[in-house]
């Protein structure tokens, strides 16, 4: 493990916005990135959105003229490089998230050498940079408290790829930073918004609306998309550096998650809970099922584990240096439901 020592800050930020800035986003497509480009174009900023060649470019920044799109693959060194010309300032949101344990491959070299790639190009070109890491790289919390930026990961033979590969990627952050990179990193919740579709965190609301009749005994942090982007806003244009923030709204079981989902779609709430010797048969099963139909499982290993894993998150830092007040869950998941209807 890589030993760093926090800077000490006070606990309010200051702007300190750099002359002529100009700001790089990658993983600008996805649900965080494209959510973040919405927030930073609304207030005016012009700024250079990296895109892979076949990624389609989602209605809220569509046609954006703020917006300069550059097509680059953050694990192709040459093309990133491209993209870093007059960058003064980085947002790192690209990332593969996957709990199928075939996808371990493939998450270690996005999550952890495209971290590096982006992350060894902000120390030569003098850019700021603010990571997305998860909350998945956060440690274990002491018996009956809450897991805070303190909690260090620990290797467990039984952890996820997805978790391994934010952890690692991290790291590499913090080597830059030790290298006098210039950083902050933040470590999101589950993170929910409409625009997310059906896909990821909006599967949980598919899952619900079409009537599935189980929950499990796990919990976990959960934040809406606007506060987390509203929060890497304010840590970018801030004086802190060399330090984490876990963004999380609140601490929900995924009992009291899915039966607000159900209430608001308007049907019957999941009554039964899934033991883990019930998703260990069912996680078999999809697995079986997707070798004669093809397609990616329903329910991995992984993703089994850690539903029914007890896992609570503290905010106070993230409050106290930017003094955000998060948006209500209850409201979030309201928002959610309504913009799924319409689909």
């Amino acid at each position: 493990m890589y030993e760093v020592k926090y800077l000490f800050l006070r606990p309010y930020i200051n702007e300190h916005p750099k002359k002529n800035a100009m700001i790089l986003v990658t993983g600008a497509t996805g649900f965080l990135g494209s959510e973040l480009i919405a927030q930073l174009t609304k207030q005016g900023k012009k700024l250079r959105a990296l895109k892979r060649e076949n990624s389609v470019i989602p209605n809220i920044i569509k046609d954006n003229p703020l917006i300069e799109w550059q097509v680059a693959d953050i694990n192709d060194f040459s093309s990133l490089e491209d993209a870093f010309a007059g960058i003064t300032s980085v947002y790192h949101c690209a990332a593969l998230v996957s709990f199928d344990p075939k996808d371990k491959t493939e998450l270690l070299k996005v999550n952890i050498e495209g971290t590096s790639n982006v992350a060894n190009l902000c120390v030569a070109y003098n850019a700021r940079l603010l990571h997305v890491s998860s909350i998945a790289a956060l440690g274990e919390a002491k018996k009956d408290q809450q897991i805070t930026e303190d909690d260090y990961w620990e290797y467990d033979a039984k952890v996820h790829s997805y978790a391994i590969s934010k952890y690692e990627g991290e790291m590499e952050v913090w080597r830059s930073i030790a290298e006098g990179l210039d950083a902050v990193i933040v470590n999101p919740a589950l993170i929910i918004g409409p625009n997310a579709g059906y896909e990821g965190s909006g599967a949980i609301f598919k899952l619900i609306k079409e009537g599935f009749s189980y929950y499990t005994a796990g919990a976990t942090g959960i934040v809406d998309v606007e506060d987390v982007a509203k929060s890497m806003i304010a840590l970018m244009e801030s004086e802190v550096s060399a330090e984490r923030f876990t963004i999380s709204a609140e601490n929900y079981y995924y009992k009291q998650f899915v039966s607000e989902i159900a209430k608001e779609f308007g049907v019957k709430a999941p009554e039964r809970e899934a033991k883990p010797w019930m998703l260990g048969i069912a996680w078999r099963a999809a697995r079986l099922s997707s070798i004669f139909t093809g397609k990616a499982a329903a329910l991995t290993s992984d993703a089994a584990r850690s539903s029914v894993h007890i896992s609570l998150y503290n905010n106070d830092k993230i409050k106290q240096y930017t003094g955000i007040t998060f948006k209500p869950l209850h409201q979030s998941i309201r928002e959610v439901c309504a913009g799924l209807t319409k689909i």
